[in-house]
């Protein structure tokens, strides 16, 4: 299979032939990318394509794989000796007067490593992004460090790292992987990444996947046993390196490169809510990333200014917050742009929305922008989203917060008072879950949206009816649609604070009383909140760990996290407590 617009050529190293393929203008930087195993270079297709825009991309097929020629024999021939022989060989061949950076996934990552750490490489590679796949030494040292000195956790990341290379034991066996992989397992394999891995189809894996897998099988005998029992003492990267690391990788552990700094001076963790196949199932992520960093490194981009503790998560993410001119909506905001994502501030006040967009850009969002609209007006909201999608990008990231307080006895609340809460609280939700989320949908690389429900869900009260109505809604809501979009990558989370120090209370509505009757009570509401005095920014942090961890329903404050252990365990306490007339 030849990639679409690519130039081929061939680069003969060390008795075998590599098939090499070129994209973009070759004035630019020179970014190689280098495949794993089972796979060849069109592994990368999606995210080369994408990188073309503004680099010279090179892919190869590893000996043995594709349509690069195999050494004979199989035996010895595929040390990462000979393959950094052949890197170096399409290195001079693609880019001989300037460094290339380079990229790599699971045994191209694995081999990379190699690269970067042995001195005949110094001054050919310009930075290194590795993707699901250690270095063998640092591995070894991993072992021997947990072997020499145990304790319960690190014999834990032992025998769970153990657990995970079930595969490695299997392709150490003498030719049963042959058979498999040209018998069954070789036909069954691109519906196994479907289902497993939720890889696209199309036109990966290529028709070669039965013999690469075969050959491809000696990486690891000519290399794994050898080296994780003899690791190199000097294996130090003489070029930056970032990391990013599938948070769902059934076959790496993430407390493998807990130990990185150590060999890496220059180190960038990106951590990425996935399985191990991204460059197929998460390619705009990694093209971001992959470039923001390689644009960092050549001097061409600032280096990120993001400090937070998701910034590994969250850097370079699009990130949209409803609601964001005061309160919770505009901690959450600040909290994803100390996390470095790039944010979209959406109010109904223009001026409110424009100056958290224009913090968010000293706080540490690579990138900000405001914008105005009402949540409950579905044309605006549809107006909104094309604007969006067309200068910003399909969102990662959506927080629906936008919401309006009323308070009032049932029977005082008018149907004009149910109509306002629910378009606001409900239905604006609705709007942009459907309009939003049917993007992240459509593009199938994962994503999460976040509603922001109430304490008020789960516990009922006398004088909030329609407020609680509204944000129980949003609780279930939540629910189904997680349900929905499971298998699909996308998460939601419902985010259920209680009494939190925001505007909400002076801007809350009163029903069933005149205007200074209502002034009053907002005053007194705001006062009480403000002696309770928790801050929006731990709703924001909680909001934040939410879509890390991806939590279905997440109680904050602890009157919240009370209310829903009662609403689970005793509910009849609860619907005593809702009887009890509140002092306003």
């Amino acid at each position: 299979m030849t990639l679409k617009g690519a130039r081929e050529r061939r680069v003969a190293t060390g008795g075998v032939e590599l098939c090499v393929a070129e994209l973009g203008d070759p004035e630019q930087p020179t970014v190689v990318l280098v495949h794993g195993y089972p796979d060849s270079k069109e592994v990368w297709s999606e995210v080369a394509v994408r990188l073309a825009d503004r680099f010279h991309v090179v892919l190869y097929d590893v000996r043995g794989h594709g349509r690069s020629t195999a050494p004979r024999p199989l035996r010895g021939g595929f040390t990462l000796a000979k393959l950094t022989d052949d890197f170096l060989a399409v290195a001079d061949a693609v880019s001989p007067d300037r460094p290339v950076h380079l990229v790599g996934h699971d045994w191209g990552s694995v081999q990379s490593w190699e690269f970067v750490t042995v001195g005949r490489t110094e001054g050919r590679i310009a930075s290194f992004t590795s993707i699901s796949g250690p270095s063998l030494d640092h591995f070894g040292h991993w072992i021997n460090a947990r072997v020499k000195r145990p304790t319960p956790r690190r014999v834990s990341q032992l025998l769970g790292q153990g657990a995970k290379s079930w595969y490695v034991y299997l392709l150490h066996t003498p030719a049963l992987p042959e058979l498999a992989w040209r018998g069954p397992l070789g036909k069954r394999w691109p519906g196994i990444l479907q289902r497993v891995e939720k890889v696209p189809a199309g036109d990966y894996p290529t028709s070669s996947l039965p013999s690469d897998a075969a050959r491809g099988a000696w990486l690891y005998r000519d290399n794994v046993r050898a080296r994780l029992t003899r690791p190199r003492a000097d294996a130090y990267a003489h070029a930056p390196v970032q990391l990013i690391t599938p948070q769902g990788d059934a076959f790496l552990s993430e407390r493998l490169y807990d130990d990185l700094e150590q060999w890496v001076p220059q180190l960038t963790r990106r951590t990425l809510p996935a399985k191990h196949w991204v460059p197929r199932t998460r390619p705009d992520q990694l093209t971001s990333w992959i470039e923001e960093f390689i644009m960092s490194v050549d001097g061409g981009r600032p280096e990120p200014k993001a400090t937070g503790r998701h910034a590994d998560r969250f850097g370079g993410q699009l990130v949209l917050v409803t609601g964001a001119g005061s309160g919770i909506g505009r901690a959450t905001t600040f909290a994803f742009a100390e996390a470095g994502a790039r944010v979209v501030a959406v109010d109904r006040d223009a001026e409110a929305a424009a100056r958290t967009a224009e913090l968010s850009r000293l706080i540490g969002a690579p990138e900000a922008w405001a914008e105005t609209a009402d949540v409950a007006d579905e044309q605006a909201m549809e107006k909104l989203a094309e604007k969006v999608h067309r200068e910003y990008g399909v969102l990662d990231v959506l927080v629906n917060n936008a919401g309006i307080g009323l308070s009032g006895s049932f029977f005082a609340t008018t149907s004009e008072d149910w109509r306002k809460v629910l378009d606001v609280n409900l239905w604006g939700v609705i709007h942009g879950c459907r309009i939003f989320g049917a993007r992240m949908a459509e593009r199938g690389q994962g994503g999460h949206i976040v509603n922001i429900a109430s304490a008020a869900a789960f516990q009922p009260s006398r004088a909030l009816p329609a407020y609680s109505t509204s944000k129980a809604a949003v609780l279930m809501l939540s629910e189904c649609l997680r349900a929905e979009l499971a298998g699909q990558g996308i998460g939601v989370s419902a985010i259920c604070p209680g009494i939190v120090n925001t505007n909400i209370t002076a801007t809350a509505r009163f029903a069933g009383v005149d205007e200074a009757e209502e002034r009053r009570r907002q005053k007194n509401s705001a006062r009480l909140y403000g002696l309770r005095n928790y801050p929006p920014e731990k709703v924001a942090e909680a909001i934040l760990d939410a879509v890390t961890r991806n939590r279905a329903v997440v109680p904050v404050t602890p009157e919240a996290r009370g209310a829903h252990a009662l609403s689970r365990l005793m509910p009849g306490a609860l619907r005593r407590l809702a009887r009890v007339e509140p002092k306003v």
